[in-house]
Formats: structure tokens, sequence, C-alpha cells
């Protein structure tokens, strides 16, 4: 087998929470450079892995046919792939990949001077799109709302008087445009720009509408019994996926900003592993410095119906 290039964020969390083993069928739903995969596969599980990004297939070669499958497609699509009711484990780490964040050409990240894309697929608009063609309102409002970036709707206004002379194509242009923008960085320990290229990324890959959908497409496939585990890296998943767990284990009242209502007093379609979070341990963290904002949630699917949305 091709080795993974480093060892997965709170794989070992995870294994434990949904404890798979041979003769069971669990979806990796962000398969990425394959670490996931293949610690499932070393429990003896089989796996179909989820990936949009089309480069992600040279990280399969050498995984067992007998027990693998790499589709290229949103995981929001699973149910649809593997049936309803239909595997024992769901596990999503979110967020760009490590694989992605490398890889200049991608233009995820400003570390390295790439063409401003940050598309996870090789569909869509990019973020040079984005950045060029948005109103300034909007522009304002990705910024705010998915980068939480105080400063948004300044950062907007020089960003769309800039475009008018010359559009922006580079990762370092922009990085460099935003931190001047904001003043420099006067002594921050993060790159004033940090928090805008997380919003573009959010908004060009449509990130949090698909782990909504994704989320309620694994309580779909999922059997009674079966896990799920879902990592995430920032506020803005994890609040949706903590949100997810707690009204379908009826522990609040439903409702999400990004879905319509859900139907009242439906039986809980899923029991919470343990309460809270989990996060890495400081090994964990000085071994991978890019694991310190890591959380797993878990929980089991019970025998209730998957909740429908109202109507």
């Amino acid at each position: 087998m091709t080795p993974s290039p480093h060892k997965p964020v709170l794989i070992d969390e995870v294994i434990a929470a949904m404890k798979p083993g041979p003769g069971e069928t669990v979806v990796d739903g962000t398969f990425g450079a394959g670490g996931y995969t293949r610690a499932l596969l070393a429990t003896g599980a089989s796996v179909v892995a989820f990936d949009r990004d089309p480069t992600a297939a040279r990280f399969a070669e050498g995984l067992p046919a007998d027990r693998f499958r790499l589709i290229q497609a949103r995981f929001s699509e699973m149910a649809d792939v593997v049936g309803e009711g239909a595997v024992d484990g769901v596990a999503l780490d979110l967020g760009v990949s490590s694989m992605q964040l490398d890889e200049a050409e991608r233009g995820f990240s400003f570390m390295r001077d790439g063409p401003l894309d940050m598309r996870m697929s090789d569909e869509g608009q990019t973020a040079a799109d984005l950045v060029n063609t948005a109103e300034q309102s909007e522009l304002a409002r990705i910024l705010y709302v998915y980068g939480e970036e105080r400063q948004s709707r300044r950062v907007a206004g020089a960003i769309v008087r800039r475009r008018v002379e010359q559009p922006f194509t580079r990762t370092l242009e922009l990085a460099d445009f935003i931190e001047r923008a904001l003043g420099g960085r006067r002594g921050a320990k993060v790159h004033p720009a940090t928090r805008s290229f997380q919003a573009l990324r959010i908004a060009v890959n449509e990130e949090l509408s698909e782990l909504e959908a994704g989320l309620e497409a694994a309580e779909r496939a999922l059997s009674p019994g079966g896990r799920l585990c879902v990592v995430t890296f920032h506020s803005l998943e994890d609040r949706i996926v903590k949100t997810f767990l707690s009204v379908r284990a009826g522990r609040t009242p439903a409702g999400s900003r990004h879905a319509p209502p859900l139907a009242a007093g439906a039986p809980p379609s899923f029991q919470l592993l343990f309460n809270g979070a989990q996060g890495p341990s400081q090994t964990e963290v000085d071994a991978n410095p890019r694991s310190r904002s890591a959380k797993l949630r878990a929980a089991v699917r019970t025998a209730a119906p998957v909740w429908k949305e109202a109507a």
C-alpha cells in the first residue's frame, strides 16, 4: 500500500468511537490522501470512500479491491450510492486536506504562491471568479459569515476598488493586499488574510450546505447501531454538527439557519456516544500543529426512522 503522508487527525479517537471490524462496511466521506481509509481498512472493515477531487484517485493505489471502492462524488450523495440503512459507520474529516494545502497550484493557501482557485473539484467558480465579480455587499457578507472577519466591509471595499484596475489572480497577491488593507500584522500571530481565505474557500466549495446535506445523508445511510464520527476544524462546522446531533438526539429544539425546519416530536434518530467534543492530545498537537483546532463529535444511529423536513 502507498503510505499516507501523515497520521490523520484524531484517527485513534475515531476508530475507538466507530469500532469498525471484519464484515462491516463503513463510509469514508472525505478520502483525501487516504489516511482515514487506510486506518479503517486495517481493522478488517470494507470501505466505500467519497471525494469530489478527481486527483484523489492517485492515493488509492494498492488498496484492496475486494474491500475498497472510491467514488468521485460529494459525500452528501453517499446514501444514493450505498443505499439507505446499508452501512455500519460513517467518518467525515472536514475541511481542506493537507494534500490540497500543500499543493500551490490548488490555490488554497497563501503559504505558497499559486493561482487563486480553491476548488475541491475541477468544476464551478474559482476564488478568483468570486473575488473579481461578486457584489461588494455579497463579498462582505461572505467574509463576515464564513470567515468571521470583523472588518469584512473594509476588506470587501478595498478589493472591489482594486479589481477595477487589476483583477486578482494569485494567492500571495490577494493575501498581501488584504494584509495592507487591514494595516499590516502589527504583531499578530495569525496572518490578517487567514479569515478571508477561509471564507472564500467555504463559499467556493459550498462547504456548510454540503455538510448539512452530508449529515442528513449519513442518517439515511447508517443502519441501526451504525456510528457517525465527524471531525471539524472551525467553529462554523462544529456548530452545525453539534446542532444536528443534539437535535437528532432529542436534546434541543429543532432548527437550522441553513436548512428548513425539521419535523417536531420525531423520535431520536441518534444517541450521542459522549457529551461535548473530543480534541487532540498534546502529543498529537506537537506532532501536527494543524490538529490544534480539531474536534470530534460522534453518535450511534437508533432504529428510529429518518427525520423528515417539515413541509
